[in-house]
């Protein structure tokens, strides 16, 4: 349930040119590839937000994804890229490009992308609809264990420790704030979802040892393309973030006695994994969570 629809829809309304741009920039590209690769070229899909919504002009990246029969060459990977920086030099530089051959054995296409691709792809262009082997739960929480985590603890560790936060760090700060819904949304699940579906899922479960406020606010900041620094100082909470996440990793077997099933939410408030659920609050702007 979206619990801040006032903001949303004004985040929406705001952001609806940059959409607009960012679409008709990837439907360029798009043509250009298919004249580029020809038949060998499958398909070319739009991931992330501009796929599934939640498209932020100033932090969002432009996810971007082909497939092939085989891996195209250095040199029209290279035609690809500078058809794009020819295109837009700004909005290639937000450019997140995905890519892989018929059987997913190369390229670029980590797991949690290929769940995004299986469960949200918008096509652009497409002669041949591919659908590899969804991963299974074990897989997932393997891939979450490992480099994604990793690397979100160590960026953690780092901005706790800065004094102040440098204005080409903005970015990466406010992923660092809302990672901790998107790891429990997809740890829990087995899906990738919007920071916006996924923050409502944490504040809705409320993880215990989770500051679902702060990740609240930092949604907020993106919503409203606004500077993170006003959330600086909160940077002492980052451990808290990664123990409650750490708490969710090593509570695997209730994890995975809950088979994925959101309707056994008892059975993990029962094991100590998330906290009771939150009534609603109605207030003027519509329902709200009240953490």
């Amino acid at each position: 349930m979206n619990t801040r629809p006032s903001l949303n829809q004004e985040a929406s309304r705001s952001d609806q040119p940059a959409r607009a741009a960012a679409i008709e920039f990837t439907r360029s590209l798009a043509a250009a590839w298919v004249a580029e690769l020809g038949t060998p070229l499958l398909g070319v899909y739009l991931l992330g937000s501009l796929a599934h919504g939640g498209l932020s002009r100033r932090y969002s990246d432009i996810d971007l994804a082909f497939i092939a029969e085989d891996a195209p060459s250095s040199v029209a990977f290279e035609d690809m890229q500078a058809h794009a920086a020819a295109r837009s030099p700004e909005l290639a530089s937000k450019l997140s490009l995905f890519w892989t051959d018929r059987r997913f054995s190369v390229g670029r296409f980590p797991l949690l992308d290929r769940i995004d691709y299986l469960d949200h792809e918008k096509p652009l262009a497409e002669r041949v609809r591919v659908r590899p082997a969804r991963p299974s739960p074990k897989q997932i929480r393997s891939y979450l264990h490992g480099a994604p985590f990793e690397n979100w603890r160590r960026a953690a560790q780092r901005f706790e420790c800065l004094d102040r936060l440098p204005a080409n760090e903005r970015k990466a700060y406010l992923r660092v704030l809302l990672y901790p819904a998107r790891f429990a949304f997809s740890w829990i699940t087995g899906r990738v979802a919007s920071n916006d579906d996924a923050v409502d899922f944490v504040c809705e479960r409320r993880p215990l040892g989770l500051d679902t406020d702060l990740i609240g606010r930092a949604l907020q900041c993106r919503l409203s393309d606004s500077d993170p620094d006003p959330l600086f100082e909160a940077r002492t909470v980052l451990p808290q973030q990664v123990e409650a996440c750490e708490r969710i990793e090593t509570n695997e077997q209730a994890i995975a006695l809950s088979d994925w099933d959101p309707t056994a939410a008892n059975y993990l408030i029962a094991c100590g994994l998330i906290g009771e659920p939150v009534a609603p609050v109605i207030t003027s702007g519509g329902p709200q969570k009240k953490n």
